[in-house]
């Protein structure tokens, strides 16, 4: 649900990912963390977020401190504006982006994050409560200092948020577009209208881009052949997944893999 703990104590670096949502913080020295095959390194006083289902793993955390905070997405969206908030300005992006960002007033940070650590620690009367609106605050102080050093404002809507949370949670089904609208009670218009207001391109494609950005995953960090991972991801077929793979990306699965690994 939630859990917090100091960087410093971290002991296991193998790749991970897990359905939850991180929240690193970095306020003395260095920490160097693997997202996705990107290599990024926190110094004093920036924050990195991590969004659920991404592949990462921490190289260096010696020679730095800090938090890892992480929470599932149930426990922090209560309501339509809880959604909205976790994905603001692409805290936690779907698109595989990963920013870090500085923080302004990192007394503010520090002080949440010392006060999530001694709630859950000790677990007063409605801890579980004041640790999700703490949450919240830490969540306003990085947008604040997002858009203060000139970070663009992106506020989608709950709809499209849910729409990317549904194809992410649900590769092996393959849904068709209509079939995604039905089930979050929603129309093929409506999801084509919001792709299009936040991503730039038609829901369709926004799916694809997803799948892609699954396989990619899969083929880096799991020790699957391509036909399992073709079928993990809703394909009947292995040379329709690597034709589908190529056609988007200009390589073969195959292919892929030996640049990862040669």
């Amino acid at each position: 649900m939630v859990e917090i703990q100091k960087t410093e104590t971290i002991t296991d670096f193998a790749p991970k990912r897990v359905k939850k949502y991180l929240f690193i913080w970095c306020n003395e020295g260095n920490i160097s963390i693997e997202v996705d095959n990107k290599f990024l390194t926190l110094t004093k006083n920036q924050v990195l977020t991590i969004t659920s289902g991404q592949y990462h793993c921490f190289k260096k955390t010696n020679s730095g401190k800090g938090y890892l905070l992480d929470f599932t997405l149930d426990y922090i969206c209560k309501t339509e504006k809880d959604v909205e908030l976790i994905f603001q300005n692409s805290l936690f992006c779907h698109f595989d982006y990963n920013e870090i960002i500085t923080i302004n007033n990192p007394y503010e940070v520090e002080q949440q994050l010392q006060k999530i650590e001694d709630e859950l620690n000790n677990k007063p009367f409605q801890y579980l409560e004041s640790v999700h609106s703490r949450i919240e605050l830490l969540l306003f102080e990085v947008n604040r200092s997002k858009i203060a050093n000139g970070g663009e404002v992106w506020k989608p809507d709950a709809l499209f948020l849910q729409f990317l949370e549904f194809v992410r949670n649900n590769f092996e089904h393959n849904h068709s577009l209509k079939e995604i609208a039905l089930r979050l009670q929603t129309t093929e218009l409506k999801l084509n209208e919001q792709a299009r207001q936040h991503a730039g391109k038609t829901a369709q494609n926004v799916i694809y881009g997803l799948v892609i950005s699954e396989a990619k995953r899969k083929l880096q960090y799991e020790e699957k052949s391509i036909k399992e991972i073709a079928f993990e991801l809703g394909f009947k077929d292995q040379y329709y997944f690597s034709k589908f793979f190529k056609n988007h990306t200009d390589t073969s699965p195959s292919q892929f893999q030996k640049e990862l690994h040669p």
